[in-house]
């Protein structure tokens, strides 16, 4: 099997020759192939050098195109700043007030130059892996995730407990849904083999399990089923310890769940049964970048060991694996994979 048929074999449930991996490597894949986060971010063609060096380093099967978490907040007029070697970040919002968002004008994140270098990195990959790798077009952030950009973290969660806010907040979260989902358009049409968005502002850790199924749930749904729509399988990443809200997650109709090493995953496994594939959830800063490879693999072997009866998995870190991760533990987990 080649590395897109074993990630196809985990999405209808079938065991493959291997276990499955999924790496959120860009950062760690730009670093050891020379460049800054400036050069991968503003050269789709950097882009997908970077992926093609990782995959033929480590041996692995779906790669994962992202570039950072601030495209779709720029597109929609929140300041962003570029370091070198950083992945760029938000400064601020661009709503003061929330009333402001009845005077947005419509997205259209196609005319952005960042949007595209994510879309034409996507092409490029396809282009050269065929159908031998799997290219997993991560969509930036979900509606509720956008919208806490745009309105800034702290102002976003007091917008939620005003009743007097919620026709607005509302307003907000179709502006960014609107968004989000022509990223998901424009990926499906780029070639990507399966959608994907963050939400982790919508995690336990932020907010409760009753303002995620209100204010999150509803907008991660539309964009399980718009994917679908679009012949392509949808995958959530909420960061943080979801296990209060894995239930809440799986009736998003998402077909694959990326967690955080924080999640249960004994929870997890039970939950998720048919309904969903797991992907993670290896610790990418306390185990990965700072372990030792005996760590790793050990770490490695324990959470596959939870799902040794359930084909219905993806090994990956938690989230976004850190640049200055040793090689040597990257390979241990690998190895430990390949040993089951």
């Amino acid at each position: 099997m080649n590395g897109k048929q074993r990630i196809e074999a985990a999405l209808r449930g079938e065991p493959a020759d291997r276990i499955p991996v999924m790496l959120h490597n860009f950062l760690m894949a730009a670093r050891e192939a020379g460049m800054t986060q400036r050069q991968y971010r503003e050269d789709p063609a950097k882009i997908a050098q970077a992926f093609i060096q990782a995959v033929e380093t480590y041996d692995y099967d779906a790669i994962v195109v992202d570039v950072d978490t601030a495209t779709l907040a720029g597109a929609l007029g929140v300041p962003v700043d570029f370091p070198d070697d950083d992945p760029a970040r938000c400064e601020g919002s661009c709503l003061a007030e929330l009333a402001a968002v009845r005077d947005l004008p419509p997205p259209d994140i196609a005319a952005d130059a960042r949007v595209q270098v994510w879309l034409e990195a996507v092409r490029l990959l396809k282009a050269q892996c065929g159908d031998d790798i799997y290219v997993r077009g991560n969509c930036d952030q979900s509606a509720f995730s956008l919208a806490s950009m745009l309105r800034s973290p702290a102002e976003w969660l007091m917008d939620l407990l005003d009743d007097d806010q919620l026709e607005d907040v509302e307003r907000l979260l179709r502006h960014c849904a609107e968004a989000s989902e022509q990223f998901l358009h424009l990926m499906a049409a780029a070639g990507a083999d399966m959608l994907s968005n963050g939400d982790s502002p919508a995690s336990p850790d932020v907010i409760s399990p009753a303002l995620y199924r209100r204010f999150a749930q509803p907008w991660e749904s539309r964009s399980a089923s718009l994917s679908h729509a679009l012949h392509k399988p949808y995958l959530l990443h909420i960061c943080g310890n979801t296990t209060a809200i894995l239930g809440d997650m799986l009736a998003t109709g998402s077909d694959v769940l990326e967690l955080d090493y924080k999640t249960d995953v004994r929870a997890a496994c039970a939950s998720f049964q048919s309904r969903a594939v797991f992907c993670g959830n290896i610790d990418p800063s306390g185990v990965l970048a700072l372990g030792t490879p005996e760590r790793v693999a050990s770490r490695t072997r324990e959470l596959l060991g939870v799902f040794s009866d359930n084909p219905r998995f993806i090994l990956n870190a938690g989230c976004a694996i850190p640049p200055a991760t040793p090689p040597a533990n990257l390979h241990a987990m690998l190895l430990a994979a390949r040993q089951v």
